[in-house]
């Protein structure tokens, strides 16, 4: 399965400013000329970098969310919108992640080709949370859209943008082909390097506590059990109750887990009042839905995260 799809395919939701930008612009069907290239957009920066390497220097491709914002949290506005509706192409991460998007594309009204990244990867199933103090509260699941934060994953992000571009822009298919066999070994070369690190970590410490359900796969792959999550759910929207807390602080007494793990933008208030609670230390500023100034692109977001979490564990 190609990671291609058409704006036909997200749901019909209406919001009146973005009708009235998606007019303002001029909504056009993504047509391009030979000697023009592509305008190409992906939701977020590590996925803009992803993509880059994939263009090379064929196209420039940009980032609609800011450096630094949570794309759980993000709300577009009338100027993302029109680069939303300008865009000839639109990578996305995909499994539920980018949830704003479908009022963005079913009002823009043009044929903007949407590449999903994760297309054809298979979700984690995550299980159900139930409060133990109020029964009747859960956390239904349908799955993590965190791939990226295994490489191997991204290998099939990669072909997939390899080939939606191809698609989009036939003339270019090898270069984007060449360019995706050269990124793909950089990113092999990267999960030989976590691998490296983490066997510095004593098995019995490979213990995870983060602030959200987001490192599910970087812990099935390199043997990480996560002992919980401060939001117990893949989305940083949720709020944990009193009892869910509590019982993550008997978990993390119980494991033994050093750490809490925080990314970039989560607010420590909590984290530091459960470290003291459970006496642990907290770890701050991981890159995990952005780059950033000291993780400009995603192959050195992965490596700051790894050295990080390497440090606190061994």
């Amino acid at each position: 399965m190609l990671g291609y799809r058409s704006r036909q395919g997200f749901l019909p939701t209406i919001t009146s400013f973005l009708v009235a930008c998606a007019l303002a612009t001029g909504c056009r069907a993504a047509h391009w000329r030979a000697d023009s290239p592509l305008n190409a957009l992906a939701v977020a920066t590590f996925l803009a970098d992803i993509a880059q390497n994939v263009a090379g220097e064929r196209l420039t491709v940009e980032a609609l969310i800011p450096a630094g914002v949570d794309p759980h949290a993000f709300e577009p506005t009338p100027q993302d919108a029109a680069r939303v509706a300008k865009a000839d192409v639109l990578i996305i991460n995909g499994a539920g992640l980018e949830t704003f998007l479908d009022p963005l594309l079913e009002n823009a009204g043009s044929d903007t080709r949407v590449i999903e990244a994760s297309a054809g990867l298979t979700p984690r199933a995550l299980h159900e949370i139930e409060e133990a103090e109020e029964h009747e509260h859960h956390h239904h699941h349908e799955g993590d859209p965190h791939f990226w934060l295994d490489p191997n994953n991204v290998i099939h992000y990669v072909e997939n943008i390899r080939d939606g571009l191809s698609r989009a822009d036939p003339e270019g298919a090898a270069v984007y082909a060449a360019n995706a066999e050269a990124y793909i070994a950089q990113l092999r070369e990267l999960d030989a390097w976590i691998v490296a690190q983490v066997a510095q970590i004593p098995p019995e410490r490979r213990l995870l506590v983060t602030n959200h359900e987001s490192f599910g796969y970087f812990a099935d792959r390199y043997g990480f059990r996560v002992v919980g999550a401060i939001v117990p759910s893949v989305s940083t929207g949720a709020s944990p109750s009193a009892g869910e807390l509590a019982r993550l602080i008997e978990d993390i007494r119980a494991s033994g887990a050093p750490a809490i793990f925080l990314e970039t933008g989560a607010n420590p208030q909590l984290a530091e009042q459960i470290a003291r609670e459970a006496g642990v230390q907290v770890v701050t500023g991981l890159y995990t839905h952005s780059t950033g100034s000291e993780a400009p692109t995603y192959i050195e977001m992965m490596r700051y995260d790894v050295r990080a979490i390497v440090e606190a564990l061994r």
